[in-house]
């Protein structure tokens, strides 16, 4: 090869560029609406269920008549997705927004700049004890969305203590990932799969433990080593030009000293959290709630900090601002499941994997069911609204394939757990990288491997429960 064949070469490749993500997600939703002309159109008729949800009637599906999306209705996925997930994206604005208002007051710089001096030479054991306590949270109570007020916190920590922002997010996302995958008694996921399954609620415990402690160890075990790697060799990290330029990196060199105003803000920021914990377990807060809530905080905090009236929501816009590209990205995806259910194949797309799996053998059947929920969950990343749409399907099927409805349940809880900090479709974790001001394409070259490993892991407990049985039935 000539030396101007090569340099031309070594040109194309530097020109080669990630597409965007807004780019990546109009792609697929383009491949979706091209499906609805494609594809049968088909339904299941919704019936009452357990806790008064509307699940499938497995017996009710019927083809129905194409309703393809034109051109237009593929443009017109993207505002209908951001009118349906608009909640999500203003909780975004308003978290982010109040906590650039605390960040303003330099409490936080404060506070965390104290932590590094304590942790110095002991940094990496701050990422299983934390990721512990937020997989306590996904196991037990399926914390997600209530993860989001953390991260910002997280990531100016881990970047102050010689990691990466990557290292920030994960100790929060993959933590509580790790726990909602293997969750002992989430009554949003497990609960509901199980009432409609006819289990007894939470049977399954002890098995489950064990599923919920390698999860927590695999992942645990993956950050820790990435940690140590970027710790020693801060180029190592897929954000090391990007978290050089982060306004909210604390100089450690010139860490302010910690006032008497730094702690009431530092105060205030624990109280709204230990509220949040309170209301959401308590009252069933939701995102509207808990948005009021930081909306509080970032006031109270600004005036404690000194930024008067004006101050606090000069801060608050900035904070609001600088995350409005990652808060739009979660409408973009929310087109995908906007073309789905308007063309009406979403329901074909169950039936004919539901199909497809009741001609295997048992223990392939087990596999099956396991990847189908795995698929499911890139469309359908609600936990509770993933139960409600396979699960009247797969508890039937698992008895005619001689699959226990545990296993079967079992199966729709990994798929429904593992890819939620992966899938671009998922609004939580897309709200998160937005918090933590990842860009999506990093954060998933980054974090491949471990969902990778935690999909084989997830085959492996599903052939161990077939293998055992695992009931009551």
């Amino acid at each position: 090869m000539s030396d101007s064949t090569m340099e031309m070469s070594s040109k194309a490749k530097k020109k080669f560029k990630v597409p965007h993500v807004y780019v990546i997600l109009m792609i697929i939703v383009a491949i979706c609406a091209i499906f609805t002309y494609i594809a049968p159109a088909g339904e299941y008729a919704r019936v009452e269920g357990p806790g008064g949800r509307m699940i499938v009637d497995p017996t009710s599906f019927t083809y129905v008549d194409r309703a393809p999306v034109n051109l237009f209705g593929y443009l017109l996925s993207v505002p209908k997705g951001m009118a349906e997930v608009a909640e999500i994206i203003f909780f975004i604005f308003i978290v982010g927004g109040s906590f650039a208002v605390v960040q303003a007051t330099g409490a936080i710089e404060a506070g965390l700049g104290k932590v590094t001096r304590v942790m110095a030479g002991k940094e990496r054991l701050i990422i299983p004890i934390v990721m512990i306590l937020f997989s306590l949270g996904g196991a037990v109570f399926g914390m997600a969305e209530e993860t989001l007020p953390f991260i910002p916190i997280m990531v100016t920590l881990a970047i102050a203590l010689g990691f990466d922002s990557i290292t920030g997010a994960a100790i929060v996302l993959a933590g509580a990932g790790a726990g909602f995958t293997g969750a002992f008694m989430n009554p949003f996921t497990v609960g509901v799969a199980q009432g409609i399954a006819e289990l007894p609620m939470f049977s399954g415990m002890g098995f489950r433990l064990a599923v919920y402690a390698l999860m927590i160890t695999l992942s645990t075990t993956f950050i820790f080593i990435y940690a140590g790697k970027v710790k020693k060799d801060p180029a190592k990290s897929l954000m090391y030009d990007f978290d050089k330029t982060r306004d909210d990196v604390l100089d450690l060199s010139v860490l302010k000293e910690l006032t008497t105003a730094h702690k009431i803000v530092l105060l205030v920021v624990v109280a709204t959290i230990g509220l949040l914990v309170f209301g959401v377990i308590h009252y069933g807060w939701y995102i509207q709630e808990i948005s009021a809530l930081f909306l509080g905080m970032a006031i109270i905090s600004g005036l404690v900090g000194r930024l008067g009236m004006n101050g606090t929501a000069e801060n608050l816009l900035i904070g609001m601002s600088s995350l409005a590209g990652g808060a739009l990205v979660v409408g973009f995806a929310r087109a995908i499941l906007v073309v789905l259910n308007e063309g009406h194949i979403m329901d074909t797309l169950l039936f004919s994997i539901s199909s497809a799996v009741s001609h295997l053998p048992s223990i392939l059947a087990a596999l099956g069911m396991y990847i189908f929920q795995c698929l499911l969950n890139f469309i359908v990343p609600s936990g509770s609204g993933q139960a409600a749409v396979s699960m009247p399907i797969m508890a039937p099927l698992a008895d005619l394939v001689h699959v226990t409805r545990q296993t079967a349940v079992l199966a729709y809880q990994f798929g429904d757990g593992i890819s939620n900090i992966f899938t671009p479709t998922s609004g939580y974790f897309m709200a998160g990288l937005a918090l933590a001001k990842i860009p999506w394409d990093k954060w998933a070259k980054w974090i491949l491997p471990l969902i990778l490993m935690q999909y084989a892991l997830g085959a492996i407990l599903v052939t161990v429960a077939h293998a055992m049985q695992l009931g009551p039935f």
